[in-house]
Formats: structure tokens, C-alpha cells, sequence
């Protein structure tokens, strides 16, 4: 039982605003983002995800930007309010296309009856796109997508002759094609979360991959699909190690754990590899999946350090892009933490060097070095002059880092695991044959130690 749900902009303007119970002030939202923006309790820079002022429970999620947030006197399960605020992300995503603070203030009317059929007096009735369609009768205002980022979803199908259109895959579900017709399409994406720490020379330490695969139906009638993955997928090692699949061959996926939707039937996944589903409308993962076996990473970063008088030292920072030169990543940042005591930071790229900025946060000394692309099997160096305001007294490579870095791959996925066919039992002459599958790679935890 939630009693206010709040959506803000980063700049903590009040977006949306939906009070359930009459049990809390009202001014919780500027309460919420004044505490978020100043935060400084714990030793810790960032809020965390659910805290407590004054007796009020506060829990929030970002999504693209926009702060989803809700609030509560009584004791509820953090788990329960987070997966809430990531499914009203997803309704309000499925019914608006796209998800940004302009598309939210054009359809305030649909967003807003929306929430009122979503939760009613705090608590929870339905999160379903399907359920919603019989309830919720406005209709969305399109928002044009032509300035979204360029790592926004139209922009990442770009394989194959037969291309979609840039803006299919963010249109409403409720809406049809300018002709009146149906529209009769499905999107898959595959998308893993990549965590991967190396040791100062470079080896990997620990590593890991949380993958989602993920769809969103514009079929209408609901018609059953199957969905094909890899042969050689293999779901838990059964006690064995690693290196006891070698005899399978090379291709062969081994992932720990998976779990599937709810309308997902597994009968011939076990010998076939085959999932079997009658799509809901709108977005949804159809499986969720973590792997721990070893995989190539996609990025090598060392750093070196090398003192150059008493109050000087330099730092080399060099990544190395290990995937093939047809795939591009996109909108790199590495930070590093630097000694309390660096006092200036100057730094030299590249001659050739093209959409690179670096910076130095001298408020919590650290390192910031922007790439917005990276080409595959290319390298990049950024050296840097410190100057400090002390003599160092112990071991300056000990008191800086991790290096930690963030990146979007689009048409990449480290795991290997692949959708190999998708069918649609309904014949149909309407269905659009584009190339629908993508594959994108973000970045969870990616941190080289020094």
C-alpha cells in the first residue's frame, strides 16, 4: 500500500503527481529532491534507493532520466515498490511509445487515468497493458521522435536491406498506421549488463552477465509464436566446472539461472531449445538470464602512474576496444578516483582525437573522460599531468582508482546467445518481414583495479 506516487525531471520539476491516501504533506516531492540532490549522510555521495525523513518512506527508481518515486508510512518490502515503479514506467512507456518528460506532459490526461486504474486508494489492481486496454479510453498525442538520442531505440535496428522504420518500434500499442490498418509487428531485443573487474595486470577477476531478452508486441489477436534459441545452450552447470563443456565445442552457451514469463510454456525447450508464447500486448521480458562463464570482454583498460618529482606524477590511460571493427560503442565515460590530495589535473589527448572531453571533479577529486564512440579493434590513450598540494607518504598508485568505466554497444552481445528463428503460428499478409532482432550490450560494473 503506496501513498503517493510522483514522477520527476532531473531538475526536480513535478511531472506527475498522484496522491492515493491523503496521509502524507504534500510537499514530499520537494522534500524527496532536496534530500537526493545534497545528500551527504553515510559517507556516501548518491541516495540510496529508499530512505526515511520525518517518518515517510521514500523509494525511487530512475528511468531514462526521470525520477519514478513513491511514498509510504508503513514498513513495505522495498522489492515489492521498486518492481511496482519499473512496471508503471513500462505501462506508461507501452501506451505513450516514447518515454520522456515532453511525451509525459503532452498525454498528463492518459498518464494520469492510467495511474487511477493501476492503483486505486494505494493499492495495487493491475499492471498489465492488455487488462489496461479496457479500462483506459484516452487516446495518446504522438511525440515526435526525432530528437531523440541517437543510442535511442529506432536507431539501434540497422542491420540487414530491409531496415524498419526509424520510429516503429516507439509508437503506442494503442495506436494504429496513419491509413487506420492494424499494425502487425514484433521487436526482440536481447540486452546484457555486463560486470567485469581486472586485476592491475590485466587479468580478469571476476565476471558476469545479466541478460534479458526482451520483446514488444503490436500483434493483434494475440497469436502464439515460438521463439528458437542457440542449439548449444546449456541452463546450469550441474556442479561441474567450465572447463568440462570444452568438449562440446567453442559455441556452446552455459548459462547459471533463467527464469521466463508467465505465459511462456517450456514444452520442447528442454530438446529444442524452443520457447512457446502467447505474446501480451506492449513490452515485457521474455527471459531473464545470469551467466558466469568466461567470456572475451569487450574493452581493456590499463592505467599507469609514474611519479615525476616531489609534488608530480603522471597517469596513462589506455582502452582497447576487443570487438570486431564493424561495431561501434557508444557514449563511453571512464572516472577514476584520484590521491585527496591532487590539487590540478591537465590533461593530453590524441592528435587525432575527435568527440573525446576529459575533466577533473576537483570536489571529489576524480577523473572523467568522455568517448562518444569507439570503433572496434581501436585504441585511445589520455595522459595526464597531477600536481599535488603535498608530498605523497605512501604508495600513490594504492590511493587512486578503481578505473571504472560505462558504454552502449548496439549489435553486440558478449554472451553469444542468439535468437536463431521467431514464427508466428497466425498467417497473415500484414506482418512486416524487417529484420527485428537487436542485440545490445550496457555496461553494469566494468572497473580495473591499479
Amino acid at each position: 500500500m503506496i501513498s503517493q506516487f510522483f514522477v520527476l525531471s532531473q531538475r526536480g520539476d513535478n511531472i506527475v503527481f498522484r496522491d492515493y491516501r491523503g496521509e502524507v504533506q504534500k510537499e514530499t516531492a520537494e522534500i524527496f529532491f532536496r534530500k537526493v540532490k545534497f545528500w551527504k549522510e553515510d559517507g556516501q555521495e548518491e541516495a540510496p534507493p529508499v530512505f526515511n525523513v520525518d517518518g515517510v518512506n521514500y523509494f525511487h527508481v530512475k528511468v531514462v532520466g526521470l525520477l519514478f518515486v513513491a511514498t509510504t508510512r508503513i514498513n513495505l518490502s522495498p522489492s515489492f515498490v521498486f518492481e511496482l515503479l519499473q512496471r508503471i514506467a513500462r505501462v506508461i512507456k507501452d501506451y505513450l511509445g516514447v518515454l520522456n518528460e515532453d511525451s509525459l506532459r503532452r498525454n498528463f490526461v492518459l498518464v494520469y487515468e492510467l495511474l487511477d486504474e493501476v492503483i486505486d486508494f494505494g493499492y495495487v489492481q493491475t499492471t498489465s497493458t492488455e487488462v489496461l486496454k479496457s479500462y483506459v479510453f484516452n487516446e495518446p498525442i504522438v511525440v515526435d521522435s526525432a530528437h531523440l538520442s541517437p543510442l535511442g531505440p529506432a536507431s539501434l535496428f540497422m542491420q540487414g536491406t530491409k531496415r524498419m522504420p526509424g520510429t516503429a518500434v516507439t509508437k503506442s500499442v494503442v495506436a494504429n498506421y496513419p491509413s487506420g490498418r492494424n499494425r502487425e509487428e514484433i521487436f526482440v531485443d536481447i540486452i546484457e549488463k555486463i560486470s567485469i573487474t581486472f586485476s592491475s595486470s590485466g587479468y580478469i577477476l571476476t565476471s558476469e552477465i545479466d541478460g534479458t531478452i526482451q520483446m514488444k508486441s503490436y500483434l493483434t489477436g494475440n497469436p502464439e509464436i515460438r521463439l528458437a534459441l542457440n542449439d548449444d545452450l546449456s541452463i546450469g552447470r550441474g556442479g561441474r566446472s567450465v572447463f568440462d563443456y570444452k568438449s562440446f565445442g567453442s559455441g556452446v552457451v552455459i548459462l547459471d539461472d533463467c527464469n521466463f514469463h508467465e505465459s511462456v510454456r517450456l514444452d520442447s525447450f528442454e530438446a529444442e531449445k524452443t520457447l512457446s508464447l502467447v505474446p501480451p500486448d506492449g513490452e515485457f521480458p521474455v527471459m531473464n538470464y545470469r551467466m558466469t562463464q568466461e567470456f572475451k570482454p569487450p574493452f581493456r583498460i590499463n592505467a599507469l602512474i609514474e611519479e615525476t618529482g616531489a609534488l608530480k606524477a603522471d597517469l596513462i590511460l589506455k582502452v582497447q576496444a576487443e570487438f570486431p571493427s564493424s561495431i561501434t560503442a557508444n557514449t563511453i565515460s571512464i572516472q577514476m578516483p584520484l590521491p585527496k590530495y591532487t590539487m590540478r589535473a591537465s590533461f593530453e589527448l590524441e592528435t587525432e582525437a575527435v568527440g573525446q572531453t576529459t575533466d577533473f571533479k576537483e570536489a571529489n577529486k576524480k577523473l572523467e573522460w568522455n568517448l562518444k564512440k569507439i570503433v572496434g579493434g581501436s585504441e585511445h590513450t589520455l595522459r595526464t599531468r597531477l600536481t599535488f598540494s603535498q608530498e605523497s607518504h605512501g604508495n600513490i598508485t594504492k590511493e587512486s582508482g578503481p578505473v571504472s568505466m560505462t558504454f552502449t554497444i548496439p549489435m553486440y552481445n558478449a554472451s553469444k546467445l542468439q535468437v536463431k528463428y521467431l514464427q508466428i503460428a497466425k498467417k497473415s499478409g500484414t506482418y512486416n518481414p524487417y529484420r527485428w532482432v537487436r542485440y545490445v550490450t550496457l555496461s553494469n560494473s566494468y572497473v580495473a583495479r591499479l
